[in-house]
């Protein structure tokens, strides 16, 4: 059976199925949250629109599943254009690259996801790219190596990243507007659960929104993911409308809490307190003993985790909180149990 950390893991590398692409807003005026990147952006179309241009190159970051790709072809459609779209590791060389940027045409967006994962060699092609329209590139090698200018229509590059640190600075200086997406609040969270219910015909009261809202960990992604399933569990269990109470048993059946915490994070938190005293501990010690890879920990689980105040990161390690404590249900001081979690 699929339990609720693997259900959330899929929850946030799944992008591209048919119910996302129907759930996805289309416009500015459906797009729920992230009310100062919207209002960056608007500004941005808005003026390449007046003055008959192509959209400045926009860099998107912050956590998997807070609309990076919603955003990418949302300004493909405010701004009437056609949008490509690739990720870092796929373009391995420059010849891949010279491929993706010639068959553009003016105007169109080019949007790389996973940016961060280029590799230091296209990337420098792409730098001549997104500032001249052109790139040089070599043929041939030794005595009979020359370079061949190939020119590229004007076009816009948004990338995405969940690993800012990880751009070089040249890349990320050649960006005209680096905005960050957060976790969505309640209040935003439960008009995506209404509006995705809506589209996909469900019937949902407000209390069956609230709590999926509330558990789906800041993440439109993982609402949706969640809205599904609990639609599956209402339709099997019940009669099809999402109740608060359907709402619970379905969720508790995933194994995510009222908090949004799902099994792995418990034993997150569980062997941090339990094997090492609340910390300071490392990430990957904290890997080895759930059993899961570090990256995943990194990636999907600590910035929840650090968000909502249940970890804290210091230059010996990971560290529990309070909060952290309370809902375990242990003595921070003793680490003694108080309560089963």
């Amino acid at each position: 059976m699929e339990t609720g950390s693997d259900y959330l893991q899929n929850a946030l590398a799944h992008k591209d199925d048919e119910v996302d692409v129907t759930l996805r807003p289309q416009g500015f005026e459906s797009f729920r949250g992230q009310d100062k990147t919207v209002e960056r952006l608007k500004v941005m179309v808005g003026a390449a629109k007046r003055r008959g241009d192509v959209l400045s190159h926009i860099l998107l970051h912050g956590p998997p599943g807070l609309g990076k790709t919603t955003l990418a072809f949302i300004l493909a459609n405010e701004m009437e254009a056609q949008v490509r779209v690739t990720s870092g590791p796929v373009i391995e060389k420059a010849s891949d690259l010279a491929g993706l940027l010639t068959n553009l045409q003016e105007g169109d967006i080019l949007f790389i996801d996973e940016i961060h994962r280029i590799s230091r060699t296209v990337e420098e092609f792409l730098y001549s790219a997104m500032e001249d329209f052109r790139i040089d590139i070599m043929i041939d090698q030794g005595p009979n190596a020359r370079s061949v200018r190939l020119n590229v229509p004007k076009f816009t590059l948004i990338g995405a990243t969940t690993r800012t640190g990880l751009l070089t600075s040249p890349l990320r200086s050649r960006f005209t507007l680096q905005t960050r997406l957060d976790y969505y609040s309640r209040k935003d969270l439960i008009s995506i659960v209404r509006r995705s219910c809506e589209l996909l015909g469900v019937e949902i009261d407000k209390f069956g929104a609230d709590e999926i809202a509330r558990r789906a960990r800041g993440t439109p992604r993982i609402v949706n993911n969640l809205i599904r399933f609990v639609r599956d569990y209402a339709q099997e269990r019940a009669d099809g409308k999402i109740t608060r109470d359907i709402a619970i048993a379905a969720l508790e059946l995933l194994e995510i809490d009222e908090n949004g915490l799902d099994e792995m994070d418990k034993r997150v938190l569980r062997v941090m307190a339990r094997n090492y005293r609340g910390g300071p501990v490392g990430l990957g010690t904290v890997a080895v003993a759930v059993n899961e890879e570090a990256d995943t920990l990194e990636e999907v689980h600590e910035p929840y985790l650090i968000q909502e105040g249940y970890i804290s990161r210091t230059p010996q390690g990971r560290v529990l909180t309070e909060k952290a404590w309370q809902v375990l249900g242990l003595d921070g001081a003793t680490g003694s149990q108080s309560s089963l979690f």
